[in-house]
């Protein structure tokens, strides 16, 4: 199944080149669960086999998709809140909890879920359909979409003729610490009822 997934990826890419990594990691990271990691570890492998491709070229256009499309998944979440808060179902308590949260951990947040699996997908909606700061976001996410292309595409570049092998030890650790951020989460949320109770008991 993968080789034949793989097969039709190659493909596609020899065919469309930069605008194949731009347009996947924009709109991976506009919220579609596309394979950007995959994508940019293979096209840092190309550029160190083949030198079809130059690393800094890669990078640069990882970078640009990965803001972009964050920013643009951003924008339409907040436009689209009262929508998606109906939809989504997020009762005034569940706004409240998210509230907290981003006021307190928004910026680290931000930066570090490009580096784990899934949330680089939500991030960017999230913090626009909770109203954090477009400033704030945009400077944090461009640091993180910065160390994240960097330190994938050197991987891919660097580890070339393993970047398979890569691709599950990074997936790997994404899960690892996708775990540990829900657990982070729900000490999160147990930690702002604990407040709320007292606050309201005072």
């Amino acid at each position: 199944m993968f080789s034949g997934w793989f097969h039709q990826f190659q493909t596609f890419f020899a065919h469309y080149g930069l605008w194949a990594v731009f347009f996947i990691l924009l709109l991976e990271n506009a919220g579609l669960p596309l394979p950007g990691e995959f994508t940019l570890l293979y096209a840092s492998y190309v550029a160190h086999q083949e030198r079809a491709l130059s690393l800094p070229t890669v990078m640069l256009t990882g970078f640009c998709a990965c803001v972009l499309g964050d920013n643009t998944g951003f924008w339409l979440a907040r436009e689209a809140g009262a929508w998606l808060k109906r939809v989504l179902r997020l009762t005034p308590a569940r706004l409240e909890y998210a509230h907290h949260y981003f006021r307190k951990f928004g910026k680290m947040t931000i930066f570090f879920a490009r580096f784990i699996a899934g949330l680089r997908i939500i991030a960017g909606p999230a913090a626009g359909l909770e109203g954090f700061s477009w400033e704030s976001f945009l400077l944090f996410n461009a640091l993180g979409a910065a160390a994240w292309v960097t330190a994938i595409s050197s991987a891919g570049y660097l580890l070339g003729h393993h970047w398979q092998h890569l691709l599950l030890l990074i997936k790997r650790v994404d899960y690892g610490i996708l775990a540990l951020a829900i657990v982070a989460a729900i000490l999160i949320v147990r930690h702002i009822r604990h407040e709320r109770t007292r606050g309201a008991s005072s």
